[in-house]
């Protein structure tokens, strides 16, 4: 079951500030990657370079390294169609444009599950599901 990962899931896999969560987005993360479930954006990409390098001051090189190694994942690259198409349901679901553009993203991967905390645990999205993995 395919599964697509916001940014923040893959930012707490460097957090060491937030441990709980640090710990439960690796575990989730080394599941679904070894599973081959694990798909991305080509915004998740650009949004997780952007916030290890500026939030978290990781080396530039790290964060290079980091982003290519989920890179290797499938990824769904960002077109005009997906924009067009997240501007429909940012409309339609009151989602800001970014947010949006990942549950699209994620419906064109035809992914069951959204892992992020961003959106509302359980909504959907047709046959995709917002899961946020940090609720107790």
């Amino acid at each position: 079951m395919t599964a697509f990962f916001d940014t923040n899931v893959l930012v707490y896999c460097t957090d060491a500030s937030a441990p709980g969560k640090q710990a439960r987005a690796r575990n989730l993360v080394a599941r679904s990657g070894a599973a081959g479930d694990a798909v991305v954006s080509t915004q998740v990409l650009i949004e997780l370079f952007h916030v290890l390098t500026r939030r978290q001051k990781m080396p530039p090189a790290t964060a290079q390294a980091l982003t290519q190694a989920y890179a290797a994942w499938p990824v769904v690259a960002s077109d005009m169609a997906l924009v067009g198409a997240a501007i429909e349901k940012s409309i339609r679901h009151q989602l800001s444009i970014w947010d949006a553009m990942v549950v699209e993203a994620a419906t064109r991967a035809e992914a069951r599950t959204l892992y992020s905390e961003d959106l509302s645990h359980g909504q959907r999205f047709g046959s995709l599901t917002v899961v946020n993995p940090f609720l107790a």
